[in-house]
């Protein structure tokens, strides 16, 4: 990676959503890794998701703020031990503001919700919109760990037009406006791909979302 011709410049992927790579320096990914591994931890920890329909999904996930399960929130882990949704960080708050003026050069809205995917070498994400929160505030998220493919389409169907996206350890993608419930999902993670001095095997999502309720 380091020897690519030309640095990987901020993107416009579609109106509203913009890609940024290289957001986060090594420092605050070592950072946000640690903090992410305490999140880990249970009670309230990482667990795998189950869809009403009895399937799992691949990528495990850990919720601050309040609790996701499909297809929406609790004040806690109803899924899953019982245990109250861990709170979620005025300091990462402040990071998504920050994302969303340097993205998108708005103010920013008091992020209150983060979900935390965790994907191992065979994890995947389905084509799916983020549409369970009562504001339309934009979507917030950061990469850590393996390279993947993230797929970004759009508001109607899940299918095509949609535009690859390789989101690499320390990337931002922000997606708000017409490109606020645009379906996207994760087809293909690429192991072995994380900074080695990360410490990372796997990729972590942090998603930072503005809940309205």
């Amino acid at each position: 990676m380091d020897a690519e011709l030309f640095p990987r410049e901020r993107a416009q992927v579609a109106p509203g959503a913009v890609h940024m790579p290289d957001w986060l320096d090594a420092s605050a990914q070592r950072e946000l890794l640690e903090a992410c591994r305490e999140w880990a931890r249970p009670p309230a920890g990482l667990r795998t998701v189950r869809t009403p329909g009895g399937g799992t999904m691949t990528a495990r996930q850990v919720c601050l703020g309040r609790h996701w399960y499909p297809y929406a929130y609790a004040r806690t882990v109803v899924d899953g031990d019982g245990a109250p949704v861990k709170p979620f960080p005025d300091w990462l708050g402040e990071l998504g503001r920050s994302a969303v003026r340097d993205a998108l050069g708005e103010p920013g809205a008091p992020y209150d919700i983060a979900l935390i995917n965790f994907y191992d070498g065979d994890a995947r994400m389905g084509m799916h919109r983020d549409s369970d929160e009562k504001s339309d505030a934009p979507v917030v998220s950061l990469s850590l760990g393996d390279t993947c493919v993230f797929r970004f389409g759009n508001t109607e169907t899940r299918a095509r037009p949609y535009t690859d996206v390789e989101l690499r350890s320390g990337d931002l993608f922000v997606f708000g406006g017409p490109s606020r419930l645009a379906y996207h999902g994760v087809p293909k993670v690429q192991p072995g791909t994380a900074p080695p001095e990360l410490g990372l095997t796997g990729r972590l999502n942090i998603t930072l979302r503005v809940s309205g309720l």
